[in-house]
């Protein structure tokens, strides 16, 4: 366990895999709150790429809420996670009740991250889009769906850690699907961090502001702990 010391190293070696994308005018990193920003955030840094947000909500197991049974994002998306439903005999009526919720939780949580600032253009761009790790894809499958609603060039789907499964079935469903881990057995995206902490919303908003909505330029080989990831980090 542990493969990971915490989501901003995950990003740095994240960015090594994806540097064909260094500095590319028309590429755009999206990070899904809260988890996958800090891992966006370090790829965005290192690569001079502009950084953005897509919001997705998980939609929680009543009692189990880690256990995913869908999500929802932008465009009323909703993706369900059937194998759960059904091994846990929930209604979709109960579903859909908790779907409606968490929808109408999408646009107060866009506005808090980006501060007022517009969302980023992503017709016509690359986008790459980042999550701390893959379990079951609920969340980045209603992601990849909302996402192409705005017709992107294409999707690139990165994560450091992911189950096979999962890995395999975003690679259908984006452009392409990079995850530098896939182990087996997968247990949990927690368990390949050393450091697996909750990610506040005010840590979101620093790394957010932290990074400017251009790229950024040319990052210095430096990846220590004074990297300006570690100041918006400590000052959230």
């Amino acid at each position: 366990m542990g493969a990971y010391r915490d989501r901003f190293d995950a990003g740095q070696q994240l960015a090594a895999a994806l540097g064909e994308f260094a500095h590319c005018p028309e590429t755009l990193v999206l990070g899904l709150p809260r988890g996958g920003v800090p891992v966006a955030f370090e790829v965005s840094r290192l690569l001079g790429l502009p950084l953005d947000v897509l919001v997705v909500r998980k939609v929680g197991v009543p009692g189990q809420e880690e256990l995913a049974m869908g999500a929802v994002a932008d465009g009323d998306v909703l993706v369900c996670n059937e194998a759960v439903i059904r091994t846990l005999g929930l209604s979709m009526a109960l579903v859909r009740s908790l779907a409606e919720h968490k929808a109408q939780e999408l646009a107060a949580r866009q506005s808090l991250f980006r501060g007022g600032r517009p969302p980023l253009e992503v017709f016509g761009r690359t986008i790459l889009l980042i999550d701390d790790g893959l379990a079951t894809g609920s969340t980045m499958r209603a992601a990849v769906q909302s996402l192409r609603q705005r017709h992107p060039a294409q999707i690139i789907v990165a994560v450091p850690v992911g189950s096979a499964e999962a890995c395999e079935e975003l690679a259908q469903l984006a452009d392409r699907c990079i995850c530098l881990q896939t182990p087996e057995p997968f247990h949990a995206v927690g368990y390949w961090y050393q450091d697996f902490g909750q990610v506040e919303d005010a840590t979101v908003c620093a790394l957010l502001r932290a990074q400017t909505v251009e790229a950024a330029p040319p990052a210095s080989d430096d990846r220590s702990e004074s990297s300006p990831m570690s100041t918006a980090q400590k000052g959230a």
